[in-house]
């Protein structure tokens, strides 16, 4: 059980939020310059900050917990971003498109988004993440990889977010910012661009390069990525933190300079540096120029939408779902053992460590699935549709596919259950493979192995295709009354 003081737990979760505002006003007027700056501070007028998507998101993503609590997945923050996200450029468009045409995230991320499923618009919004399960990375990340996958699929966009989120997370206990960052490597795939990315700018900097040098080494490598993308942005976050060694405003400057996404780095840098030492790391002046509000531009409010004006209300209102989000299982919990206790005395975090944290599990797990893939929850446990590429079909063509019921972990359904899959199709469209599924173990006790049934299929499309084909899937399992109802959509 980690035990954190609620006073101190709160000045964290607030100072995360300042940071963010702060980050993100001062960044936002060189959002996109392709050049090194040299700003010294503030290009906007006192008062209030500028508004800014990478929080906007969050408030929203607020508003879903506290409608759905912990049962949090793509398929629901999917629908919040329908009714409330208001931008439709570029990977939040796509994804948009997607969904309304009947792919279900992660799909919606992954299928016609190749210029920007590497991009931005996730890891800039994992703090509600790590805020709502501090100290619990393995938890925030699980989130940040469901919120990610609506917009990025299974790319850069995704590796980013659960990178960020581990480090933010981790920063509630943790505050040696090497540490961190390697507690971030730790949760990604050692392959991905991202970590390729972060480890130029770490070996710059252990071998005494400046950080022009380093920048300029991370934009050389992203080149054939392009501007506005993942790898070198992080890059640039982490450039901050560890040549700014500590000190907010030099780290907040040197993020900035770098230019690029320049909202997102500085925003995310306050962030990071906000829950590692709380609202006394950030200057008063620079705190005191932009106050506490929230102004928001990509929200669509609609009628009797709620969402926090301020920092400090949006600091309350996450207090009080951490005990919702961090809910132990029911063994736990009637031994008494929570994940999380707030309490009223001392910090207690000797259950946890930086060793703890760190593991690659959960993106071995999620990465070797196919790129092109959704799960659908069920009673009994989840379906796992992987197609062998982008879901697009033309007349008479065919999509190999694959059906799998997987264990679902924390429970003790016998897997050695008999599934029938039972396709109601388009006319003339048939499916060709296995109708029956066997499983073969229990999923966690009795010593057999957690394995699930499969199989694989290939779906053939008739003469008529139209441009969004969509059908259905009823997993059934055998001496069982609820199926599991799978919607599919495949495009032309």
């Amino acid at each position: 059980m980690i035990k954190f003081n609620r006073e101190q737990l709160r000045d964290k979760i607030h100072a995360c939020f300042i940071g963010k505002n702060i980050g993100g006003t001062m960044g936002a007027p060189y959002e996109g310059s392709r050049e090194i700056h040299d700003i010294k501070g503030y290009a906007t007028p006192p008062g209030r900050p500028l508004p800014n998507d990478d929080l906007d998101l969050q408030l929203v993503w607020l508003r879903a917990i506290a409608e759905h609590g912990r049962d949090i997945d793509s398929k629901i923050l999917g629908e919040y971003w329908t009714n409330f996200v208001g931008p439709h450029w570029n990977e939040y468009g796509n994804c948009k498109a997607n969904m309304r045409a009947g792919l279900i995230p992660p799909l919606s991320g992954s299928v016609n988004n190749d210029d920007w499923k590497h991009s931005n618009g996730a890891w800039i919004r994992t703090e509600i993440w790590a805020c709502t399960n501090p100290g619990l990375p393995d938890r925030a990340i699980r989130y940040a990889f469901e919120d990610a996958s609506v917009d990025h699929g299974f790319a850069e966009g995704t590796t980013s977010a659960i990178f960020i989120a581990a480090i933010e997370s981790a920063a509630f206990i943790i505050n040696d910012i090497r540490t961190l960052i390697n507690i971030g490597l730790s949760k990604i795939p050692e392959d991905c661009r991202v970590a390729r990315s972060v480890k130029i700018v770490l070996d710059c900097y252990d071998n005494g390069i400046d950080w022009v040098t380093a920048r300029n080494r991370v934009v050389e490598d992203s080149a054939d990525l392009g501007w506005f993308q993942a790898p070198a942005n992080i890059a640039f976050t982490v450039l901050g933190l560890v040549y700014g060694e500590g000190d907010f405003k030099k780290s907040m400057i040197l993020a900035i300079n770098c230019g690029d996404d320049t909202d997102c780095t500085g925003a995310t840098l306050g962030s990071i540096l906000g829950i590692i030492g709380g609202t006394a790391v950030i200057p008063d002046d620079w705190r005191e120029y932009i106050g506490d509000d929230i102004v928001t531009v990509a929200v669509i409010r609609g009628t009797g939408c709620f969402l926090p004006a301020t920092s400090s209300a949006l600091t309350d209102c996450i207090m009080r779902l951490i005990p919702v989000m961090t809910c132990p299982t029911l063994e736990l919990l009637a031994a008494g053992k929570e994940h999380i206790r707030i309490t009223d005395g001392e910090d207690d975090f000797s259950a946890v460590s930086a060793e703890s944290f760190c593991g690659r599990d959960f993106c071995e797990e999620m990465f070797r699935r196919s790129e092109y893939s959704f799960t659908v929850s069920s009673p009994f446990a989840p379906v796992l549709v992987e197609f062998d590429r982008e879901p697009v079909i033309s007349e008479g063509a065919s999509l190999s596919c694959r059906i799998s019921v997987l264990p679902n972990t924390g429970d003790y359904f016998d897997m050695r259950d008999e599934f029938e899959l039972h396709w109601y199709l388009p006319e003339g469209w048939k499916v060709e493979g296995r109708r029956t599924l066997f499983g073969n173990g229990w999923n966690g006790g009795n010593g057999y192995p957690m394995q699930g049934a499969t199989a694989d299929v290939t779906i053939i499309a008739g003469e008529k295709v139209e441009p969004i084909n969509r059908f259905v899937l009823e997993v059934r399992r055998i001496g069982h009354a609820m199926p599991t109802i799978v919607p599919m959509t495949i495009l032309s």
